[in-house]
């Protein structure tokens, strides 16, 4: 990440408030493709002077796949302690990139102490386009693209139209899956099945997914979500088209309109 990315704890010593704390996730953190979206978004907010900070050190795992896991216990002592920190620094308004964070965070926190607004990044991304902060310009991004659902994002919690809105300001061509939106597909990562062989079947969730994905003909697959990231990289892999077509974040499919 940039090095003028703040924390917390910067402004704290200053006396301020961002005005949005961006969650990174561990995904975001440590996961090296991810990572590259990490950088993304921070590029977009830092272009349109977004006043953001992150925790840092002091951000945990939001324990989503420990509860997913069917570990409560920890699930609960990985929240309480992230509640604590957010408490202590009186934080309001959080952005994540993940939409398994997303979920925890907005609909589970709250039961533990943790009452936040908490916005995806393909919804403020879309903020940021309809205000006019983000500019497209004409001349960029061209071509088709197909949109993955994140099952955390739109099923969970009905946001299918933001990324779709981001994709359409673009000036790209959107080709939807057979499957899409409330009928939309798993990726085969959701429930804590990331960390996890498959079980035994005719064919991997996500090398389905990528399937569909393939037969739109887009030569972008969008995702907004690091575990669908992983799984649709790894399909198209598995069909060997790795030259043909690219998986990219939405964020990063903002960065490349406006380098």
């Amino acid at each position: 990440m940039s090095a003028n990315v703040k924390t917390m704890a910067d402004f704290a010593a200053e006396g301020k408030m961002p005005e949005i704390l961006f969650w990174v996730g561990c995904a975001g953190a440590f996961d090296d493709r991810y990572k590259k979206v990490t950088a993304a978004f921070a590029t977009l907010l830092n272009h349109v002077g977004v006043s953001y900070a992150v925790l840092g050190t002091e951000e945990g795992c939001t324990g989503d796949p420990a509860r997913r896991a069917g570990n409560e216990f920890l699930f609960q002592m990985q929240a309480t302690a992230n509640i604590e920190v957010l408490n202590g620094y009186g934080i309001k308004k959080i952005v994540t990139a993940c939409p398994h964070c997303f979920n925890t965070i907005r609909n589970e926190y709250p039961d533990l102490g943790g009452q936040y607004e908490v916005i995806h990044h393909t919804q403020f991304l879309q903020q940021l386009i309809a205000e006019g902060r983000i500019r497209i310009r004409e001349d960029r991004q061209k071509g088709s693209v197909t949109y993955h659902d994140s099952c955390y994002l739109g099923r969970a919690n009905n946001v299918y139209e933001a990324p779709r809105e981001v994709i359409t300001a673009l000036n790209m061509e959107l080709k939807e899956m057979k499957r899409s939106r409330a009928k939309g597909f798993c990726c085969g990562a959701g429930g804590a099945q990331m960390f996890k062989e498959p079980e035994k079947g005719n064919k991997d969730v996500n090398v389905a997914r990528t399937e569909e994905a393939l037969e739109t003909g887009a030569g972008t697959i969008a995702v907004a979500c690091p575990f669908c990231m992983v799984m649709m990289t790894d399909g198209i892999k598995n069909k060997e088209k790795e030259n043909t077509v690219a998986v990219m974040d939405i964020a990063e499919l903002v960065l490349k309109q406006l380098s």
